[in-house]
Order: C-alpha cells, then structure tokens, then sequence
C-alpha cells in the first residue's frame, strides 16, 4: 500500500506542500480547494451524453472532487447497503496518512484516489470507440461449428449418464422410462428422441450439488463444491436441465473453455449469495405490499402477489402458475428473495393453478379495467413460458376480454376523460435459452391466435421480452425455437444482465450483433441487483457506462431511419425482418437500441447519477436521479434522490477480470466513468398514440397513505 501512495504523492507533489502547511484536516481541504479552483480552469457545464472531450473528462474529475472537499456531515440516510459501511472522507484520510502515518482505508480507496487525481491532470486516456471488428471476433458464439461439436460431445456424455441412472432405477414413476426389452441401442435412441421434448428437461433436471457435479464429469473443483454443499444446506434451490447443462464446456484443452463463463457464473453459486440466503431482502421497495395499502409508489393493489407495479403505463402480472417457476435458477435472480420465502419455486406438481387462480384473475383484470392509466401488461414471473398452454391461454385470454372491455367502457367516457386502452403485451421468459424444445407448434399456433384476435380489439404490440445473456446460449435449436417464435407475429426483445463475466470488454457488442442478425432487438442491459448476495457477479456503474460509451456507442442508428423504425409503419410481421434490413443497409455491426440502466427502489430503472463519496474499502457511493424520460406515479417528486453504496470497487473488479484472463489495461478509463445520464427510449419501444385524448386522473392510486406510510 506504501508503493501506490507514494506513487500518489510523487504524481501529485502540491498535495504533499499543502499538508506540510496544514495543521489540521480542516486547514488541508481548505488550501486544497483554492489550489484546485485556482489551477484547474473548467468551462463546459455538461454531463456525459456523448463521446467525452479532454477537458470534459477532467471536469467529471474536478467534480467529483468538489464533492469530496464539502462538509463531512453529509447525510447518507437512503443508503441502499444490507450491512453497516463505513464512509471515508477521503481528503481527511489522505492528510492523517500523509501527516501520521494512519489511516483506515484499503488499497482499492488509494487506487481510486489515484486515478482520480490523473483524471483531473489529464493523465487518464480520454475515451474512445473501440474496434468493434475485434470485440467481435474475441468472443465465440453457439452456432459456431467447433461450439456446436463440443455441446454434442457434452449431451452425448450427460445422456449416457442419465441411460445409467435409468437402468439404476434412480429415476421412477414418470413417463420416460425403459421397457425391460429395450436394447442398448433403443434406449439410446428413444433418448435421443426424449431429448427434443421439454418435459424430459424439466424432469430430469438437476436439483443437487452432486448432481450437477456427476454431469460434469466431476470437473466442479473441491472449492466450489463447498460452496454448493453449503447452498443446499441453507434451501437454495438447484435446478439445472440436461439441455442447458450440454452448454458448459467441460474440456479445459478445448478452444472454447472458459468461453462460456457468463453461463457458468449463472449455474454455480457465489459464496455470497451462499451467505446472505435467508436474509436476501427485496430489491424493490414496490415489492412489499400490505393488504390494503398502497405500496412504495402510492399504488394500491388488490392484493400482495402476482401483481407488480412502479409505473402508471405498465403493470407486471405473475400468475399463480407453473409460470412461478423458471426454466433454471439463474443466481443473480432479482426475485431470489421470493425464492427465499418459497414463492417461486421448482415443485412443479404443486405449483399447477388451483382454483382460487381464477377468481384470483377474475379480480386482477377487474383492476386493470378500471385503471386510467395502464396500457402495457408484461406477464412474467418466474417464467411465462413455464406456463402450461392452458394455463397461459387462460391469462392471455382473460387479458383480451380486459381490453375489450377498457375499450367498450370509453364509448361512455367524452373525450378526455376515457381511460388508457391496453396497447402492448409482453411475455417475459429465458425458455427459448434455457429449454427450446419449450417452443412447440401447439405453442406456436397459441401465440399466433391470440396475436391475431387481439390485434382487431386494439392491442397493437406483441413482444416477447427474452432474457440472453451471452452469444455461447445462442444455439442452433435457440435459433429454430425464435424463428418458430418470429413466425407468429411477436417481436422479440432481449434484456442482459450485465454480470461481471458478461462485462469483458466485447461481450455484450458480440450479444447484441449476433441477436440483431437474427432479427432480435436489444431492449435493456441491466446492472446487477442486489446487496451483499450478488457482490460476486456485479459489475461497478463506472463499467457499464464505459460500454455505452466505448462500445455500444460504435452502432448508433443513423436518424434517417428512426422516424420509420416503429410498430405502426412496420406492421405485424415484419419487425424482424426490419430489423436484418436495416442492418444490411446501414452496415452497422448491431443496433443499439437498448438502453444501459440499473434498477433502483423508489426511482426506477435509471442511469443518472452521480459519484458522491467513497468507503473505507474503496467502493464508490453514488447518487440517483430518476428516468426524465418515461412516465412516473407522481411521488417520485416528493422524495429524496436514491443513494446506493455499490457492493464492489473498481479495484475488485479489476483483479476479477484479471482472474478471468482479461488485459486490465484495456478498462483504464472505468475510472473517470463517475456520472451519467441515462440514455433516451429509443423509438421503437415507444407506445403507438390513440386516436382520443385519454384522462390524465391516476385511479388506484393513494399518495396521502403512502405519505404517512414513508414518515410512520
């Protein structure tokens, strides 16, 4: 630590002359503050948007250091932390250092400091675009002819094992069984054949640390082993298909090991994540709702489960279905907290629909028929496509008979008193990634029936909201079930969470060029959520606004096309196709039109922010702002801005990335990434306009309560 503070000192000699003529800490901020405003001129009053200019970058620095230099007895109290932190004063821990020899703070601060002070001096390289050409060819994709080789090599090894397991009787009372005729060879094939059936998937999925490991081959070192024991030991559930687990490459001498470690740090669980299970809180302060009272926006529900809802536009629906199971547990789940209370779960057999599910649905569309403002319904879960087809067509059809009714309604309402109509439903799902086989004709022809009927009552956009985290899970049988998809006139969005595995530099541009050739358009790239349980897999905001910046910046959609680039001069059926021409005639690597943000209790999704302190162990403490361009309950005027204590340093995440074999030098700018603005809603994902002008009364809505609530 001796080394990189000196190295501070040397770079920066002023600092060393102004503690030698301080006498106390108060003295030091003082002089450095005039030092600072005296030699350091600033013009430009901006915030990032856009490719960053040298004096720009220095002014994000000096900044930064003005709030560093302000009063200490700043108040922390929206700190969104599970464990008490401490803050750092930075300046006064460089002087008692200095001065004494003391200090509290960790080499990830004193690294942070670093950077900082090169930024402000205009020793930090100012931010440029990558080479989107290399990006591209440093990650493999699963289409790839030597990937798909090594995945036949890995189901052909897990169905040999589950041959075994059969003729062992470890597996008995379901459908995929032997006769005591069958030959090795029919077995063999009848398996082959099993394996195109998603039900075979989800029966013979994993649920055990050892398990996985026996599918593995035994290659999960002892290590991780321990963690998972432990996992299983505190409830975490496992649950893994044959299927996905073919994509984990398991040969270390192959080409593409380690390729697929955004796959894998989905599967193995953190030691973290081991550690916080059973006290995991909900992210999401809408989350927790009481009977009766309006949750953390000011809405009122009609009842605390299978209903989400933050904004006026859009309500979240989780039906009481197999669909509050997934296709696998990925373990950055933002609901592994309703995991933890057994909410969701993998228990298929009691998860199937009870009667009560359908007064239950009775009711909740009863809600949406008469709220102003809703337009957007996003069915998830869990996992919508987990979902039986009649379960799901029971949902889908009680959503139709909503809208017809919303529609009905308004020929009573005069104009500008008529409600908001539903005009977009969305199926949220990562089953065409983690089970294809899922993506049946029956399915198929379930989706475009609804799609068709429900486009003549007014419903005018049909998506479904994927979730592809990597290029390796693009698979041929992945690519057949969206095309099967496709075909049916849904669109076909992708959100990615940005894990720190899925962060190298290059990944999410090799993710969005692959998707968009296939006609899928990116819609969001999330920053982890969560305390302490997914400090493993997050990625500092520092990185993600680099990749907008540096990467993602490299395919902006030229604005000739962006007035044409929507539903209603698109039309059903050919957005996908849309979407392959205009990548053809811009010549761009991908389409950028997603939006980098991270999810936050009380503002929302958002990218706004600024760095407003530190921790003793470097981790940087930042501040919020909400989404300027989307449509909010009313209270989020009346709260305070959102701070968050991030759960990694940029020094942590930097020697992760060295672990996973990543040139460090590469992210030298991570550092000077200390605020943001979030990036505009890209036209395509507007809402298509009425033809009346709709009330702007907000129903179910209880801010006078909430009021209350937030003070009590």
């Amino acid at each position: 630590m001796e080394t990189i503070i000196q190295t501070l000192l040397t770079e920066n000699e002023f600092l060393s002359h102004l503690i030698q003529q301080s006498d106390s800490t108060a003295q030091f901020k003082i002089l450095l503050r005039k030092y600072v405003e005296e030699n350091f001129t600033f013009t430009e009053k901006q915030k990032i948007n856009n490719l960053v200019t040298q004096q720009s970058w220095r002014l994000f620095a000096y900044r930064r250091i003005q709030l560093y230099l302000q009063d200490t007895e700043v108040a922390y109290a929206q700190l969104i932390t599970s464990a008490g932190i401490e803050i750092a004063d930075p300046f006064a821990q460089l002087f008692t250092q200095v001065k004494y020899n003391k200090s509290q703070v960790t080499l990830a601060f004193w690294y942070d400091m670093l950077w900082l002070m090169r930024q402000m001096k205009g020793n930090m390289r100012v931010p440029a675009l990558l080479n989107v050409n290399r990006q591209l060819e440093m990650h493999a994709c699963g289409t790839q002819d030597g990937v798909v080789a090594e995945r036949l090599k890995n189901k052909e090894r897990i169905i040999r094992k589950l041959i075994g397991k059969i003729n062992a009787r470890e597996f008995t009372g379901h459908a995929y069984a032997f006769e005591p005729c069958h030959t090795d060879d029919e077995k063999y094939a009848l398996m082959q054949s099993w394996w195109n059936e998603h039900l075979f998937h989800l029966q013979f999925a994993v649920r055990s640390p050892e398990a996985l490991n026996d599918m593995l081959d035994n290659t999960l070192d002892a290590e991780t082993i321990r963690i998972l024991t432990n996992a299983k030991n505190k409830g975490i559930p496992f649950f893994v298909n044959p299927y996905y687990l073919s994509l984990i490459i398991i040969d270390r001498q192959s080409p593409f090991y380690n390729s697929d470690s955004a796959i894998r740090q989905y599967v193995i669980y953190s030691e973290q994540l081991v550690n916080e299970f059973g006290q995991i809180r909900a992210w999401e302060k809408e989350d927790l709702v009481v009977a009766g009272k309006p949750n953390a926006a000011g809405w009122l529900l009609p009842f605390n489960d299978s209903i989400h809802r933050r904004y006026p536009d859009v309500a979240i629906v989780i039906p009481a279905t197999t669909g509050r199971a997934c296709g696998g547990l990925c373990s950055t789940c933002q609901r592994m907290y309703d995991f933890q209370r057994g909410n969701l779960n993998f228990n298929l057999q009691k998860l199937a629909p009870s009667a009560k599910w359908s007064s239950k649905l009775s009711l909740l569309m009863n809600y949406f028929r008469n709220d102003s403002a809703l337009k957007d319904i996003l069915i998830t879960g869990g996992d919508a496509l987990m979902s039986t087809d009649a379960a799901l067509s029971e949902v889908l059809e009680a959503v139709l008979q909503m809208a017809k009714n919303k529609r009905d309604d308004n020929k009573l309402r005069p104009n500008g008193e008529k409600y908001a109509e539903i005009v977009r439903i969305r199926l949220g799902t990562r089953i065409p990634v983690y089970i294809p086989q899922r993506i049946t004709p029956q399915l198929v022809n379930l989706l475009r029936d609804f799609r068709e009927r429900a486009s003549q009552e007014g419903i005018q956009q049909f998506i479904l909201q994927m979730h592809v985290e990597s290029a390796m899970e693009v698979t041929p049988e992945f690519v057949s079930a969206i095309d099967r998809i496709i075909s049916t006139g849904w669109t076909l969005t992708n959100q990615m969470v940005y894990t720190s595995a899925a962060s190298k530099r290059g990944h999410a541009v090799k993710l969005r060029h692959v998707l968009s050739n296939l006609g899928v358009l990116p819609y969001y790239t999330f920053a982890v959520k969560g305390f302490e349980e997914n400090k493993s897999s997050y990625t500092p905001l520092s990185r993600l606004v680099q990749e907008e910046m540096e990467e993602k910046n490299a395919a902006i959609l030229p604005a000739k096309y962006l007035k044409s680039f929507n539903w209603k001069n698109i039309g059903f059926n050919s957005m996908a196709i849309r979407v392959k021409e205009i990548m053809k005639e811009s010549n761009l690597p991908f389409l950028a039109t997603d939006r980098n943000l991270v999810n936050l209790p009380g503002v929302g999704k958002s990218l706004t922010y600024r760095t407003i302190g530190i921790t003793i162990d470097g981790r940087r403490i930042l501040e919020f702002e909400y989404d300027s361009y989307r449509r909010h309950s009313p209270i989020i005027n009346e709260g305070s801005k959102v701070q968050m204590v991030e759960s990694k340093s940029i020094y942590e995440y930097l020697k992760q990335m060295e672990a996973m074999s990543e040139d460090v030098d590469a992210y030298e700018t991570i550092w000077g990434y200390t605020e943001s603005t979030t990036e505009p809603i890209h036209p395509v994902f507007e809402y298509t306009s009425y033809d009346f002008i709709p009330t702007t009364e907000l129903t179910n809505l209880d801010l006078h309560t909430q009021r209350a609530l937030s003070h009590s």
